[in-house]
């Protein structure tokens, strides 16, 4: 953008700022505080998205052109404002008129309320696919449920985790926009009524009870394009505001438990499900948001297209991401059928070509499950059609699989008391995806294997990306500003041009700017742990960072045990010296997730420990980063130097932290897992850390019962240390058998589990060996300095972009709409 136009850009900034002041507040800029900055900072780039959106209405209409709905029970979407402002082309414009105006844009941007809509990759990916799709002008809704509390702001006291409410929504949300015009009904219970008075049957849901879908659309804007998406959200809401009957009769208390049993559904995102009342909570939120959604496309095409509901897949396709809205299968064709009057055939026509699935999980347990009686009270009509659609489903796999009984259960719909929503998804969309190529062959050799024989066509892997405008552009405006010194600015249309910095890879001059910028990323995070935590950190030590969701699998037991390994030796070898090194850990764990919270705990006390200890603190700081989310990642990850990628080859189905720290210049240290074999393949051996089993060699040990903890245990002398310490009050001097329940599960094995069900110890000597291999390197200035720079000038490949673009060229097949 040329100076000309951003001076006129500042100019109407300032102008329409100060009047939304007085309009807003009847003060002048100056007199408002820097909350009520952020309101007229926000309603000033909403003028803005809005004048686009005008403009991009309609259009699809006009184009007649096919629109991808995108179905997740999470969008992890993180705040707004600068990331718009990046997308509309005016950040620097803002920039300007903020430091005209006196505004400390870093302070106001600090008011805006994280949406409390996702909690860790599936929403975030999400997030960045909407992104590209509007960046590259494709027609799109993403679809969701508007949490009111999201899922739970995190506090660590005495070292333990404590879930507090996340009321991010307690000020409104100035983004969103109410769409009143597509409200409509979801109803519950009840019971089926079959007709067959006219010779054909006609079914009918009666004696049900309704909750109000309340849409509200937040616009995304895409970058340098007039193309304007919609995150449709929907709230619960009761259809009465109070019923007359029960407050006549004075039952005042189920006049309102009527009301909150409806407007629950939206309160809290992932209600804990340890009971039966969370897991009917769970089930009425899935298929409130496919109800409420399935309408809205029904609806939308008819206005849009035509009445023939058959000619659906012509004009719309429907991603399934994860099978938490699988039930949008089912209930299009409920639509279809009851509502519309379609045949069976007819219906199961569409929904075999309008959906595609995307598979997010090779871990059986995370393979979503019904009781099937839960799902029959619950959502009868529903049922009563997954019955018929697995007696269709066996009929077809015993014509292929004769006799086979256990592998027909293990494939059906409904078996056993349960309804399998994994099988439900494979069985009717036309595509299922894995998100890695590595993810994609165990889909086919293992987790769908025999879905894979019957239909092999309809599986494929598409390795996940990140947006590089919020984890480039927005995150590390130093590493950008950089870059674009360097090369130009073509990057940030086409993330592809940032392997044109590998010619600067043996610059040392430009390799000494590239190292401030992570030191003066260093600084900010310290500042911000500082201000936020009072810990104190050497922005001069090494950052060894592991971000993610606290799952067993992800492994941060593993990095924590070597923690202590490292404070032994600094303990007990008086010759042991190595670079200082701050461990960061960021994680959540679920409420009910006993284990997980178990060490969160021991990552805590363990920090203590060190922390407060003369000689180890020398080298070693351990700092647990509270409340992980968008936010405080985009400060934590242009931070880091090292990014831990250390799950159990074979569990993780892509990973998208180890794409933004890579993209960030962190060196990655990780299994051969997930999207890491691909970051491995694009940077090559020598630029990156990997260690431990493969996937294959993992597959292998646990299927034929071949490993064995306690050998390794005895073999060991390091980890019979530190697992050792775990029990004998090292750690917590006043509860020495703290920990025991993670000593027991690694060395006995808990509630049926083999021993060390994620290797944490097989892996160990592994993985302390890449850790010294990694002190050693880190040591050679410029060595390390190219190594992260190779990171970052490979990254372009994991830009959702480039994942979108294939989701279009072999699932979807949309055309861009431009003027």
């Amino acid at each position: 953008m040329n100076n000309e136009k951003i001076l006129k850009e500042k100019e109407w900034i300032i102008e329409t700022m100060r009047h939304k002041s007085m309009q807003n507040f009847g003060k002048t800029i100056e007199e408002i505080n820097d909350a009520q900055k952020y309101q007229i900072l926000a309603l000033t780039v909403r003028d803005q998205i809005m004048e686009k959106r005008a403009l991009s209405s309609g259009r699809r209409m006009e184009a007649g052109a096919r629109k991808v709905y995108y179905l997740s029970v999470e969008f992890l979407i993180g705040r707004l404002m600068s990331n718009n402002m990046i997308n509309l082309l005016s950040d620097t414009a803002y920039r300007a008129a903020c430091d005209e105006l006196g505004i400390n844009l870093n302070a106001v941007e600090e008011y805006e309320p994280e949406p409390g809509l996702g909690n860790g990759g599936l929403g975030r990916l999400a997030a960045c696919f909407l992104d590209s799709l509007t960046s590259m002008s494709l027609p799109a809704m993403g679809c969701s449920i508007r949490y009111e509390f999201g899922l739970f702001r995190q506090k660590i006291l005495d070292g333990n985790q404590v879930e507090l409410a996340d009321n991010w929504l307690e000020n409104g949300n100035i983004w969103e926009i109410p769409v009143p015009e597509d409200e409509c009904e979801v109803h519950f219970y009840g019971r089926v009524e079959e007709d067959w008075s006219s010779g054909k049957l006609k079914v009918k849901h009666v004696d049900y009870s309704t909750v109000l879908a309340m849409p509200y659309d937040i616009p995304v804007v895409g970058y340098d394009t007039n193309r304007v998406n919609q995150l449709r959200l929907w709230s619960a809401k009761a259809p009465e505001r109070i019923n007359m009957h029960y407050f006549n009769q004075g039952e005042y208390t189920r006049m309102m438990e009527e009301k909150d049993l409806a407007e629950v559904i939206s309160k809290v995102l992932y209600p804990e499900d340890r009971h039966i009342q969370g897991k009917e909570l769970r089930l009425r939120q899935h298929y409130f948001l496919a109800s409420a959604t399935m309408q809205l496309i029904v609806k939308d095409f008819k206005k849009t297209y035509t009445d023939d509901l058959t000619r659906l897949p012509e004009k719309i396709a429907i991603q399934i991401n994860d099978t938490h809205p699988g039930l949008a299968i089912p209930e299009l064709m409920r639509i279809m059928m009851d509502e519309n009057g379609y045949s069976w055939e007819d219906a199961e026509y569409v929904c075999r070509r309008v959906f595609a699935y995307t598979n997010h999980t090779v871990l059986s347990e995370a393979l979503e499950r019904w009781g099937e009686d839960i799902v029959k009270t619950t959502l009868p009509r529903i049922y009563s059609i997954l019955v018929e659609m697995n007696r269709r489903l066996c009929k077809r796999l015993w014509d292929f699989y004769p006799n086979q009984w256990e592998k027909i259960a293990s494939m059906a719909i409904i078996a056993y008391g349960q309804i399998h929503m994994a099988n439900l998804c494979v069985d009717i969309a036309h595509t299922v995806n894995g998100v890695s190529q590595l993810h994609a062959q165990i889909l086919k050799r293992d987790t769908f294997r025999d879905f894979y024989v019957t239909d092999p066509g309809k599986f494929l892997g598409i390795t996940n990306g990140i947006t590089h405008r919020r984890w480039l552009l927005d995150s590390n405006p130093g590493l950008t500003n950089l870059i674009c010194e360097a090369i130009g600015d073509g990057f940030k249309r086409d993330p592809s041009k940032l392997e044109d910095l590998l010619a600067f890879r043996k610059d040392k001059a430009f390799l000494d700017k590239y190292a401030q910028v992570k030191r003066d990323n260093k600084v900010r995070l310290s500042n911000y742990l500082k201000e936020r935590q009072g810990e104190d950190i050497d922005p001069d030590s090494i950052f060894d960072v592991q971000a993610k969701r606290l799952h067993e699998y992800k492994r941060q037991l593993l990095n924590i045990l070597h923690v202590m390994h490292l404070y032994n030796r600094i303990k007990t070898e008086p010759r042991f010296r190595m670079p200082k090194k701050t461990f960061i850990f960021a994680a959540k764990a679920a409420p009910g997730y006993s284990m997980a919270k178990q060490i969160i705990k021991l990552i805590n006390d363990v920090a203590r420990m060190i922390n407060n200890d003369p000689k180890a603190s020398k080298y070693l700081k351990v700092v647990f980063l509270e409340n992980y989310c968008v936010s405080n990642a985009e400060i934590l990850i242009p931070a880091a130097n090292i990014s831990e990628q250390i799950s159990t080859a074979g569990k993780e189905a892509s990973g998208t932290g180890n794409m933004k720290f890579m993209m960030n210049g962190a060196l990655t240290c990780g299994t051969m897992d997930g999207a890491n074999v691909e970051i491995y393949e694009r940077v090559g051996n020598e630029n990156i850390y990997i260690f431990g089993l493969l996937a294959q060699e993992v597959d292998n040990l646990i299927k034929h019962n071949q490993y064995r903890a306690g050998q390794v245990y005895e073999a060991d002398a390091r980890i019979r240390r530190v697992l050792d310490q775990l029990i004998d009050g090292t750690i917590n001097p006043d509860q020495p058998k703290m920990f025991g329940d993670i000593y027991h599960a690694l060395l006995f094995g808990q509630w049926g589990q083999m021993a060390d069900p994620y290797l944490v110890l097989k892996d160990f000597d592994a993985y302390v060996s890449v850790k010294e291999r990694i002190n050693k390197d880190y040591t050679n200035h410029y060595k390390w300095q190219e190594m992260a720079l190779v990171n970052t000038a490979m990254s372009g490949f994991f830009s959702s972009d480039r994942t979108i673009d294939e989701y279009n060229q072999r699932i979807w097949g949309l055309s861009p709409i431009t003027e």
